[in-house]
């Protein structure tokens, strides 16, 4: 028995899937890449040839993104307000660059990291179970 195979699906944590959707990795194998452009998926890994078409995060990983980018950037924004009062020029200047990079820089990996997660725990579409028996 080889002791430094990699583990199969089953044997991978939570962790280890995390921390392949935040490399934007293969959600199975961990090494091949999973976008073909910035957030364009690719069809399928081109390691271990997992087709990605069940993937479907859906605007998942943007409210994450736009719920905490929300937070910081108004919250910084009121910060600043309250303590120096600055013209509003001056608040377009200072928030619209913090605006773009918590809502585009971390966009990728948290879709990603969902495509993980979704593929870790087999998650499917919902479906109406028959309880008239």
């Amino acid at each position: 028995m080889n002791d430094t195979a990699a583990p199969t699906e089953s044997e991978t944590t939570v962790l280890q899937s995390a921390l392949r959707g935040l490399a934007c990795k293969c959600p199975r194998c961990g090494e091949g890449k999973l976008y073909a452009g910035f957030l364009t998926l690719a069809p399928r890994c081109d390691r271990c040839d997992l087709d990605y078409a069940f993937i479907d995060t859906g605007d998942g990983p943007a409210i994450f993104i736009i719920m905490l980018a929300g937070a910081i950037v108004v919250g910084c924004a009121l910060v600043v307000e309250v303590k120096y009062q600055p013209p509003f020029w001056l608040h377009a200047l200072l928030w619209l660059p913090l605006i773009l990079a918590t809502t585009l820089l971390p966009l990728r990996a948290m879709k990603s990291l969902l495509i993980a997660l979704q593929f870790h725990h087999k998650a499917a579409p919902g479906r109406l179970v028959d309880r008239a028996k």
